[in-house]
């Protein structure tokens, strides 16, 4: 016979797997929490009205380790704050229940000092660097030298090879996630107002874009900058001449394949791979690091944090400054630009 104590624990579960289905949440979010609060409940071998704080600093001790991202991290904090939150809410009735059959009741056992918050400093894997200009000119380079050798040789894949090397650079002009990116149909193109001379190819409009606790896929677009008006020519030529040769259909996607199928993130991300390593590039980059470049050339432009914050898609300022990693060159400009100045202004008072 089931003891009390796993009978009103496998209660509070079903209870907040319901609650969080009413919010409309996610059912992979869903269950990811519901196993990361059933975690902690075997791992401390205490019910929830029993938990303390010092049960989630040694939770923590075992989860963590010195290669766990402190994301991962976040992510176990998160869930365990929200199941807490839960049964601790007075329009709920488990703490009456608690207090009514074990004598206590639960508690937060989540706190500002034992948990890890979203902060401003950087977080990120140091290998997941962006690249330079150089590397990222070569990369597109070897992507276009492909294209033309198989042009050349009368041999199949030109197409394909066409569309790979616009879709990188689809990727790093708008700094795009690659779920965000395989998923652009043809309606995705948008005008964009401050510059109504580029047409279609001014804005794209992200509907795929990184969900956040468990919703939706959030909506956002993405503008054109006049350093990435390189891009257009490109991208007309793709969508207004080689991507018929597919022979799409009906179907709106952008990047379609010879099959007349949609383009995975799988496979852009063994394109990436594939053109990284024949470009001689390092290998701990990866297909990210064209958003992280994105972020950090936008930066050294001179672009507002509020505006590339906006154009990624990040609620949080902080995880732009994950991204933002500005190069040497760029901070020797800045540092020649302030002594110049503070010279100037000497000579000036003399």
């Amino acid at each position: 016979m089931m003891k009390p104590e796993q009978t009103v624990f496998e209660a509070m579960i079903d209870g907040w797997r319901n609650q969080q289905q009413s919010r409309g949440l996610r059912a992979a979010t869903i269950r990811a929490r519901l196993a990361i609060a059933t975690r902690f409940r075997e791992f401390s071998d205490k019910p929830p009205w029993q938990w303390r704080v010092s049960d989630l600093d040694e939770f923590t001790d075992t989860i963590g380790g010195d290669k766990r991202a402190l994301s991962t991290i976040r992510h176990y904090h998160g869930a365990i704050r929200v199941f807490c939150e839960y049964i601790t809410n007075p329009h709920y009735d488990w703490m009456e229940i608690c207090e009514a059959q074990f004598g206590e009741v639960p508690s937060q056992v989540c706190l500002p000092w034992n948990t890890v918050a979203h902060r401003f400093e950087f977080e990120g894997d140091a290998a997941r660097r962006p690249l330079s200009y150089e590397e990222v000119q070569v990369l597109f380079d070897t992507a276009d030298a492909r294209v033309e050798a198989l042009v050349r040789s009368r041999r199949k894949g030109a197409l394909g090879a066409l569309r790979d090397a616009q879709l990188l650079k689809t990727v790093y002009a708008f700094g795009l996630r690659r779920t965000e990116a395989v998923k652009l149909d043809l309606t995705d193109l948008h005008h964009s107002s401050a510059v109504p001379g580029w047409g279609r190819f001014g804005a794209i409009h992200v509907r795929w874009a990184k969900a956040s606790r468990g919703s939706a896929p959030r909506r956002r677009t993405v503008l054109l900058v006049p350093e990435f008006d390189w891009w257009i020519q490109g991208m007309q030529q793709w969508v207004e001449d080689a991507r018929q040769r597919f022979a799409p259909g009906e179907l709106e996607a952008i990047w379609v394949t010879e099959r007349r199928t949609r383009v995975t993130a799988g496979f852009l991300d063994r394109r990436f791979a594939a053109l990284r390593d024949e470009a001689g590039l390092s290998k701990a980059l990866t297909l990210h690091s064209l958003r992280h470049s994105y972020v950090t050339h936008l930066i050294e432009f001179g672009y507002a944090e509020r505006f590339v914050q906006e154009q990624v898609g990040h609620a949080q300022a902080s995880s732009t400054s994950i991204y933002a990693s500005v190069s040497s060159d760029f901070k020797n400009r800045v540092l020649a630009k302030a002594l110049k100045n503070l010279v100037e202004g000497d000579d000036r008072d003399d």
